[in-house]
């Protein structure tokens, strides 16, 4: 039998008072429910701890050896319930999220600015990474929570849609389709395309558009970052499809747009989490405020 934690503090309030007595009255525990716990501990320590006399309480050798550890054990202890205590409070931890660019940096800074305001001592790791990439390193527990589109037949994680984005049409200031509402993809296509690279999730979404139609791009160049595509849209080098949400990455100098529709082509953004185990405090608590900041951008974008 291994000691409990109200034997150990029945222990150390003898130790410190000389009297049960007394210790009874600190711990507000009847004499001889502290009689019972100090029996309890010897026996589990295999010895007597107190010596009983007219002149009081006093410790054995043994006891006195003991002492100092009992102290650290009740000192670990609360320690560890504080510790936790302010985990599942969010007074401290960390949240560790990955999530597509364009939603890292058209999304999320609005929810974690937040979030931060609530739960100033959590620490926040944000990997903006591809698609794949979000999937793997929440399957691989080294994301909490990732944001992307919904991944391929993993059982590892669950999708919760969130948000739709749409495409638009990105043309260089004065260029002749913003003269419209509304651009086409067949007029879009009439000009050379600035694309974002193939192992992107905007660029597959926009190859499927292209099988729909039986369309070809004219690609002018191919880069990797969806700011890279605006600034060469901006210098005149060609046009672009992004989704609507990118336009944080993008400086609007030199840069207008327009819905892309003949289709109009929504791709649905959601949360990812893991199957096998549950959030934290801290990751749960970060759940809830990307769930109201969607719910506020839906609820924008039809007023």
């Amino acid at each position: 039998m291994q000691p409990s934690i109200r034997q150990l503090k029945a222990f150390v309030a003898i130790a410190d008072l000389g009297s049960f007595v007394e210790a009874s009255e600190r711990l507000h525990l009847s004499q001889p429910a502290l009689s019972i716990a100090i029996r309890k501990l010897e026996q589990a320590v295999g010895g007597v701890l107190f010596n009983r006399s007219p002149r009081g309480v006093q410790l054995t050798p043994e006891g006195r050896v003991f002492l100092p550890t009992a102290r650290r054990l009740i000192g670990d202890w609360e320690e560890a319930l504080g510790d936790l205590g302010e985990l599942f409070n969010k007074q401290r931890g960390k949240v560790t999220l990955a999530a597509l660019p364009t939603l890292a940096a058209g999304f999320l800074p609005a929810v974690l600015a937040d979030y931060r305001r609530r739960h100033p001592n959590i620490a926040i790791s944000v990997h903006d990474v591809l698609a794949n990439q979000v999937d793997d390193l929440v399957s691989d527990q080294r994301a909490d929570i990732g944001f992307s589109v919904r991944p391929s037949g993993s059982e590892a994680t669950r999708f919760e849609p969130l948000i739709d984005d749409h495409f638009v049409a990105v043309c260089p200031v004065g260029h002749p389709l913003l003269a419209h509402d509304e651009v086409s993809w067949e007029s879009l296509l009439r000009y050379p395309i600035i694309a974002v690279s193939r192992l992107s999730s905007t660029r597959q979404a926009i190859e499927e558009v292209l099988q729909t139609l039986g369309s070809e791009m004219d690609l002018m160049c191919e880069v990797s970052q969806i700011g890279t595509a605006g600034r060469m849209v901006a210098a005149g080098l060609g046009v672009s499809a992004l989704p609507s949400l990118s336009f944080r990455q993008i400086s609007s100098e030199g840069i207008g747009w327009r819905p892309l529709t003949g289709p109009r082509m929504p791709r649905t953004l959601g949360i990812i989490t893991p199957t096998r185990t549950p959030l934290s405090a801290a990751a749960s608590a970060m759940l809830e405020r990307v769930r109201e900041h969607a719910a506020r951008l839906q609820a924008d974008r039809f007023e």
